[in-house]
């Protein structure tokens, strides 16, 4: 009886297993799949730019949108088309950031500009060309150096 119930148990850990390995899934969009929310954002931001690789990617429920432009600038939208993260080679456009952050940047580290940016559930983080991170509330009020 108890091996029958430890098979039981081991059969439904495996398909959990398997079940969630084939939920977790990358698709490359066309350009017409690229939501309109998505393709403002980058036309608003990065005028100057094109899309040259977009991705979907779904795990269970979750969706996030990775965009890549064709300066290598990686965008990461969530499942509301809302930006969680900016990563690129040059400075980021002022019009991405956050005021208080600007604001703190040019008033302590007036030398140098943002390369990346990102937004979870702790708060943002955003790098500096010289490799400082930086940590912030959501609100935007500064944290800490992150090391």
């Amino acid at each position: 009886m108890i091996k029958k119930q430890l098979r039981a148990i081991l059969l439904s850990v495996i398909a959990i297993f398997i079940s969630n390995i084939s939920m977790s899934q990358d698709k490359v969009m066309t350009n017409s799949e690229i939501p309109a929310e998505i393709q403002h954002y980058v036309k608003a931001h990065f005028p100057k730019h094109s899309i040259a690789r977009a991705e979907i990617n779904k795990e269970g429920l979750q969706k996030e949108y990775e965009i890549k432009l064709n300066d290598r600038t990686q965008l990461e939208f969530n499942n509301k088309y809302q930006i969680i993260k900016i990563d690129a080679d040059t400075a980021l456009p002022q019009s991405v950031i956050p005021a208080k952050l600007q604001s703190y940047i040019k008033t302590n580290y007036p030398q140098n500009h943002i390369t990346e940016w990102e937004l979870d559930n702790k708060g943002q983080e955003i790098k500096l060309n010289n490799g400082i991170k930086l940590e912030f509330s959501k609100q935007g009020n500064f944290k800490r150096v992150d090391h």
